[in-house]
């Protein structure tokens, strides 16, 4: 029963997605920017519905008064496809740095455009990273929030975190606050996978580093925060969902926190 929800959830959640931006394209490009930002905002919240009404799973936001005013940098933790929208819903004007092949995708790449995202072919260097550089602190200087994952890619939950310096560069270049964001959403919609879990879990919002820091010892605040609080909601998240199958890098994880103590 349970593959087979979470089989339903997928087919119903793609075609959510594609018809939203097939039936609202019209609006969606005719209307100003910010305007337009409804669109993929109602979206994001009627994913959240859909996964609670179909799956069977729920989600709360602990921090929010922790996400400042105007600019900043939001940097989450990212283990599964749902941490890309999550807080859509609650960020005013975000914008991302994106793999250019992203933008190549029909509508979803017009789409991206429109909300100004800013593309960057990972293996550049030199003059294309000052472009995009140049690009980020053009949209920063319109108090929008620039999402990073300050791991560059999906890791499972509890495995070993790989930080990538990239986003202390950005913090001491952009001169504004970073806010780290904790959650196990992985442990819910697992990457690579079709399975969706049942349960409950939080995204905990700590409180924003400010600019200003030197750069390595920002990066070194930022680790050892964010893994401290990703340490504690693993294990708020299997203690209150005792029949959540973990993945072995969570369960290695837990045990290694629980001989710690």
């Amino acid at each position: 029963m349970l593959a087979l929800r979470s089989q339903i959830f997928n087919v119903i959640f793609y075609a959510n997605l594609i018809m939203r931006m097939v039936l609202l394209s019209p609006f969606y490009f005719i209307l100003p920017r910010k305007t337009a930002y409804r669109i993929p905002k109602a979206w994001a919240s009627s994913s959240h519905w859909l996964m609670k009404t179909i799956v069977g799973t729920t989600f709360e936001i602990e921090g929010l008064e922790n996400l400042p005013q105007g600019g900043y940098i939001l940097a989450p933790k990212h283990q599964s496809f749902w941490d890309t929208y999550a807080l859509l819903p609650w960020l005013n004007d975000p914008v991302y740095i994106l793999k250019r092949e992203l933008m190549w995708i029909p509508l979803f790449g017009w789409y991206a455009a429109k909300q100004r995202m800013i593309p960057v072919n990972r293996g550049a260097r030199g003059k294309a990273m000052v472009k995009v550089m140049q690009r980020t602190s053009q949209e920063m200087a319109k108090g929008r929030q620039l999402v990073i994952y300050p791991e560059g890619t999906r890791r499972p939950p509890g495995a070993e975190p790989v930080y990538k310096y990239g986003i202390a560069r950005l913090y001491r270049d952009l001169g504004i606050p970073v806010v780290p964001v904790a959650v196990h959403a992985g442990l819910f919609w697992p990457r690579r996978s079709t399975m969706r879990y049942p349960g409950h879990y939080k995204i905990r919002i700590l409180p924003p580093i400010a600019p200003g820091m030197e750069p390595d010892r920002f990066f070194e605040k930022l680790t050892t925060e964010l893994e401290a609080a990703s340490d504690a909601l693993l294990l708020e998240a299997a203690a209150t969902n005792p029949d959540l199958p973990l993945p072995p890098t969570a369960l290695q994880r837990i045990e290694t926190l629980k001989a710690s103590r």
